[in-house]
């Protein structure tokens, strides 16, 4: 069943045959943190931004959102989405998680406790639920939020807390991809100060273009492609 969902959507993205269909996506790139800015994602953003926009989608490609920000664009881009719909949405940036929830950070954020993780940031599950609410036809979530906890020094280590982000089961017709398995952490870049662009983010845009691959192929050779290269 997974199988045939990854061969359909990946016939959605490439197929002139669907260009009825609307193909929507949000970029949103997160790096000017007040507490540890961040080298690659506003980059990272960018070059997925333009793979989507070869690939046929309406892109919408944000940069640097606070709180109040983020909230616009994930509303704004939840209320674009019908049943008609193609939508992906991929984010850069800092990600939490709490009490199995998954937090995505704005840069004005500042948390003092891990209480505040949920007030200061935005639950992925706001999202989600908007894109199953539109009963798109396919929704792709892509998080490349999977680095390390900024405020750990403020809030402390808890049970409820962990590194990483936590693994969801999505919504039916929602495929949700991490940058790295859930609870491990990615890396902002590959070490050197001409790295332009994270190691997901390089695959992603690498492999997504791919002519004839089935979605599920294109993720699968971004995952090995990322861990080959950090070993390197």
């Amino acid at each position: 069943r997974r199988a045939a969902l990854c061969l359909v959507l990946w016939l959605l993205l490439c197929s002139s045959a669907f260009s009825a269909e609307q193909r929507v996506a949000l970029v949103i790139g997160n790096a000017a943190y007040r507490f540890d800015p961040l080298d690659n994602p506003v980059n990272d953003a960018r070059l997925v931004a333009s793979s989507l926009k070869q690939a046929g989608f309406d892109v919408t490609l944000a940069e640097n959102l606070d709180r109040r920000g983020l909230l616009g664009a994930l509303r704004a881009f939840g209320e674009r989405l019908n049943d008609q719909s193609v939508a992906v949405l991929y984010y850069a940036g800092h990600g939490l998680q709490l009490r199995d929830r998954n937090y995505l950070i704005p840069v004005d954020a500042e948390i003092r406790s891990e209480d505040e993780i949920a007030l200061a940031g935005i639950d992925l599950s706001f999202i989600l639920g908007r894109m199953s609410a539109a009963r798109s036809r396919i929704n792709i979530v892509i998080l490349d939020a999977c680095r390390n906890n900024p405020f750990a020094p403020s809030t402390g280590k808890s049970a409820h807390t962990a590194q990483g982000l936590a693994q969801m089961d999505a919504p039916v017709g929602t495929l949700l991809a991490y940058a790295t398995a859930p609870g491990k952490l990615a890396a902002d870049g590959l070490g050197s100060v001409n790295d332009k662009n994270g190691l997901y983010a390089q695959q992603l845009a690498r492999h997504v273009m791919t002519p004839g691959l089935p979605v599920e192929h294109v993720f699968k050779r971004v995952r090995e492609a990322v861990v080959r290269a950090s070993r390197e």
